[in-house]
């Protein structure tokens, strides 16, 4: 259903710099950048999440409520995740673990982005 997302960044080589790490935690990498948009996905041609400065030119922000959910294979992809993102200038939401809450086989992990924006790596087993 969902095509692509973008993720609002105020600075975009920095916000490249950590969703470069963060994804490759999850095995997918940088497929292009074009001026302050950098694309990321399955090929070239098929960018799902776009990393780019706001258009109106307001200053990026974290939407509340808001939150990208991003799917693991494994609990040592999200525990990678989790850690590449605090490398690169995100924060914990919440440390890579068990959430039984949301049901059995949950695994998760959350962060935010240098700009405010809320991740999760999950996987269900």
């Amino acid at each position: 259903m969902i095509s692509y997302i973008t993720i609002g960044a105020s600075d975009i080589d920095r916000a490249g710099a950590f969703y470069d790490a963060a994804l490759a935690a999850l095995g997918s990498a940088r497929q292009w950048r074009q001026g302050d948009w950098i694309g990321y996905g399955p090929d070239p041609e098929h960018a799902t999440i776009m990393i780019c400065p706001p258009q109106n030119g307001q200053p990026a922000r974290a939407g509340n409520g808001i939150m990208v959910g991003l799917k693991a294979e494994t609990p040592e992809q999200v525990d990678a995740f989790h850690a590449a993102a605090l490398a690169n200038g995100g924060t914990c939401e919440g440390p890579p673990g068990p959430r039984p809450a949301y049901g059995e086989g949950y695994y998760l992990a959350y962060v935010r982005d240098p700009d405010g924006n809320k991740l999760s790596a999950f996987l269900k087993r």
